[in-house]
């Protein structure tokens, strides 16, 4: 599997195979995975699941975790968040009654903004770097970029308008090179 190291402000590539599962499949796989879901990560001959588990564990490898004891309290507060955030979008976008879908795409023109001024709030606590935790990208930055690629592509380009924080801390990481290399080459799914 491949993530992300924090040396100062480079990321450094580890090698991954990043499998995607299509639906036809699913059936077949469901069984094999630990809970019946994804994500799933394998690693020295283990599998493992849950996605916040994998996401901190790769942190915690990867040097993304924080230095102290508190860092890593707020990057899994953030994460926590942008857990909250993914419910809130995901309700609307997986909604089959198209006026109820309508009536949480509304909720969420409103409730997102919250979100994001919580995201605004933390990154002003650590001194307008435009990263959640000193000066270089962690785990709760990396959530955070991935989550409001969504918002974007959800609720629209200008939701991000009355944050210069949350959009310097999403410049900062993709200027990150292996990040910036991810992104031009990553296999597009939906949501």
């Amino acid at each position: 599997m491949e993530s992300f190291a924090a040396s100062s402000w480079r990321l450094q590539a580890k090698k991954y195979e990043d499998v995607r599962v299509q639906f036809p499949d699913w059936p077949a796989l469901k069984p094999k995975t630990p809970y019946g879901s994804l994500p799933v990560l394998e690693y020295k001959g283990q599998t493992y699941g849950q996605s916040q588990a994998i996401a901190f564990f790769l942190a915690r490898e990867f040097g993304l975790a924080g230095k102290t004891n508190a860092d890593g309290l707020r990057i899994q507060e953030v994460c926590a968040l942008v857990e909250d955030l993914i419910v809130l979008l995901a309700k609307a976008r997986f909604e089959k009654d198209e006026a109820k879908k309508a009536e949480l795409q509304k909720e969420n023109k409103e409730k997102v903004p919250t979100m994001l001024g919580y995201f605004e709030k933390h990154l002003t606590t650590n001194g307008k770097k435009g990263f959640f935790v000193g000066a270089a990208v962690t785990l709760a930055d990396l959530a955070v970029f991935d989550i409001t690629e969504t918002v974007i592509n959800e609720i629209g380009a200008d939701s991000l308008a009355k944050f210069p924080l949350v959009t310097l801390m999403r410049k900062n990481v993709a200027a990150q090179s292996n990040v910036k290399a991810y992104l031009a080459k990553r296999k597009s799914m939906p949501f």
